[in-house]
């Protein structure tokens, strides 16, 4: 199995996939470290209950020092463009991303071009944390089975675009694509 090597890029997008507690955005967290700092942290979640809450105090102990952090639940695209286009960038995370847009029944294709436009424009290092949801059971309910597909297809436009995708298994990192040069 090759190492990973996304601590070698200067530049470009990178697509951390994977499970619920896979170990994604420690891993992330990791490969954003190994830039030269201040790194900006993007946080999508919203602290709804008791749970999310503590995930939330877990996630920004375990960062420590160095980062500046940013609350983005649903502007996203404007928080990237807000940030300096050299800056190192961690996204965490784009499926809490996707809920709260669901949830508040936006266009998911239009904030989603959005994104990508946001993305684009970027020339630091961006690494962005999604869950992999497809891996399970078909959902049995309309609503969940719509968030399912709308988080794949998001998760295929984002890896089309990126310059690695990494999958995050049991805590290993195992590259999916690398087009570094």
């Amino acid at each position: 199995m090759r190492q990973h090597a996304v601590g070698r890029l200067s530049g470009g997008l990178v697509l951390v996939l994977g499970g619920a507690r896979s170990g994604k955005s420690r891993f992330a967290e990791a490969e954003v470290r190994r830039q030269p700092a201040p790194w900006a942290y993007i946080a999508t979640a919203e602290p709804r209950d008791g749970e999310m809450e503590a995930r939330i105090a877990l996630h920004r102990a375990r960062r420590g020092e160095g980062w500046q952090t940013h609350e983005a639940p649903l502007d996203l695209a404007g928080c990237l463009t807000a940030l300096p286009p050299e800056q190192p960038v961690l996204v965490d995370c784009l499926t809490l991303w996707l809920t709260n847009h669901l949830l508040a029944e936006h266009d998911l294709d239009a904030e989603g071009a959005a994104l990508e436009s946001a993305l684009a424009a970027r020339a630091g290092l961006t690494v962005c944390v999604a869950n992999e949801v497809g891996f399970g059971i078909v959902p049995d309910n309309a609503l969940a089975r719509r968030f399912r597909d709308a988080a794949g297809l998001l998760n295929q436009r984002l890896a089309a675009r990126a310059r690695q995708v990494v999958l995050v298994v049991a805590g290993l990192p195992l590259i999916v694509k690398d087009e570094t040069p």
